[in-house]
């Protein structure tokens, strides 16, 4: 496993995730209540996409706290080692998600 191709991967997804924030911000603004301006059916809508963008950028924020974790992992010596029981991670799985921190049997 190289560490540096890792290193790499794990920045570009967090750079990912990061252009993908920017390019939500606006879906994530309060929406306006004033009848006036916007129907009651637009503002319905616009209030689940903005319910839908939260959703999003909250998947994304648990994504990038992986991601963040797994670059310690990687700085202290520990990625590629299970988080609850020590064991080496599967090659594979880290292929798969070079995030994840658990072997298949503490995932399950």
């Amino acid at each position: 496993m190289d560490d540096a191709a890792v290193r790499r991967r794990l920045l570009a997804e967090r750079d990912e995730l990061d252009a993908a924030d920017g390019e939500t911000a606006g879906m994530r603004a309060p929406v306006e209540l004033d009848q006036q301006s916007v129907g009651r059916l637009s503002r319905m809508d616009a209030m689940q996409q903005k319910a839908m963008a939260d959703a999003q950028a909250r998947r994304r924020q648990m994504a990038r706290t992986r991601i963040e974790a797994a670059l310690r992992r990687l700085d202290d010596g520990s990625y590629g080692d299970c988080v609850m029981c020590g064991e080496e991670i599967a090659p594979k799985r880290l292929e798969l998600d070079p995030a994840i921190p658990t072997c298949v049997a503490c995932s399950r």
